[in-house]
């Protein structure tokens, strides 16, 4: 497998995470979404993904993108350990929490609409996180053991720990969310979020790196 990934792209470690805790090895190719003006809008890149977003991942004879459509995959080709629980009604706490955060809190406050949003891009950020996690947090009170829904680590665990980062790195203050907050440092200690993380990364910037 090849992994297109961004160091510091929520949506890259979702997948990293993913590829680590089932024991799969891949090549990773970086893609820079900020040098040379983005190189995902290289017409290398968009053949690749016609979106010019990361992540992709060349697997099995084919090329996937968008994180929750290769971890499904993922899951279905390599099914242990389980990221969807098997009961029904748990696996769908565990797509809906996903949902929450890939569509209703992430693509908002990703790079492009930032570039949009130009000096109030902080305060945008902050507020459509803010936003998302009051939801959240609400759900989780219902749904969370150890992790985002019961005791074992899911998709949905995939999402939030990334999502969380990206919320610290806005400043937003933690403080009104202690499930989220608690799930986060204890989904923190695991291995396959540890060396996945964006201060691990062949691309990450020496200034970063653990």
């Amino acid at each position: 497998p090849i992994l297109y990934s961004y160091f510091r792209s929520s949506c890259s470690w979702r997948v990293r995470i993913a590829l680590a805790l089932k024991g799969i090895s891949y090549d990773l190719v970086p893609v820079n979404l900020i040098k040379d003006g983005g190189q995902q809008f290289s017409a290398e890149f968009k053949a690749l993904n016609p979106m010019q977003q990361v992540p992709a991942l060349k697997i099995d004879g084919i090329t996937l993108s968008q994180s929750l459509a290769i971890i499904n995959y993922l899951e279905e080709t390599h099914p242990h350990p389980r990221l969807l629980p098997q009961d029904p009604k748990k696996r769908a706490q565990v797509r809906m929490i996903a949902d929450h955060i890939a569509s209703g809190i992430q693509p908002l406050q990703n790079l492009g609409v930032l570039k949009q949003m130009g000096e109030k891009k902080t305060e945008w950020a902050q507020n459509c996180i803010t936003s998302g996690f009051q939801a959240l947090e609400q759900i989780l009170q219902n749904t969370a053991g150890r992790y985002c829904v019961g005791d074992e680590v899911s998709m949905a665990d995939l999402c939030l720990v990334p999502q969380v980062a990206n919320a610290e790195r806005f400043k937003v203050d933690m403080g009104p969310y202690p499930t989220i907050t608690r799930i986060n440092k204890a989904l923190l200690e695991l291995e396959a979020f540890k060396i996945s993380h964006p201060s691990r990364q062949p691309d990450t910037p020496a200034e970063l790196r653990a």
